[in-house]
């Protein structure tokens, strides 16, 4: 069994390197320093023999939590990261009223064609990532991306021409 001090010394010899990995996925420093310390409050909380904490089991440890976490992300806030791009002025807390939002799915169903449609169902209600809406409609990941910028382009244009964002 493994004890505080052979977790202590783990930390201090892999912490940076974990960080790390967790910054290079998260692209946010503070989500990567908790997920970091979560594994290693986990490791403590935990019966797992000596022999299993090696330094390639930390890394996988630090990537499966970190891609748990992307997965977890709330439809909001991928379609904010997705639709505010580009938008330096974007505030997380000035999110659109409902009636803005039902302006965008308006333009949705209006606007856009029908396999645009279907890319951004796929992507951000089904919460699927690029490749595997790319597999479900049998097209590759680029037209993926082009089907959402070019949906998302019609969206904002249209919302800037009422004045709307």
């Amino acid at each position: 069994m493994t004890n505080r001090n052979d977790i202590e010394q783990l930390f201090k010899a892999h912490y940076a390197q974990m960080y790390r990995m967790a910054v290079a996925l998260l692209h946010d420093d503070d989500f990567a320093r908790d997920i970091v310390h979560d594994v290693f409050v986990s490791l403590l909380d935990s019966r797992l023999g000596g022999h299993v904490l090696s330094r390639p089991y930390l890394l996988r440890a630090i990537r499966n939590r970190c891609l748990n976490h992307i997965r977890d992300c709330e439809i909001h806030q991928r379609i904010a990261n997705r639709y505010f791009l580009d938008n330096d002025e974007y505030d997380t807390e000035d999110w659109p009223d409902d009636e803005t939002i039902a302006r965008i799915y308006g333009l949705i169903k209006s606007e856009i064609s029908p396999q645009a449609r279907w890319v951004m169902e796929l992507r951000f209600s089904d919460g699927l990532p690029f490749a595997r809406v790319a597999a479900v409609m049998g097209i590759s990941e680029t037209a993926v991306y082009r089907h959402l910028s070019h949906a998302i382009t019609i969206i904002r244009k249209k919302l800037n021409e009422n004045g709307e964002v």
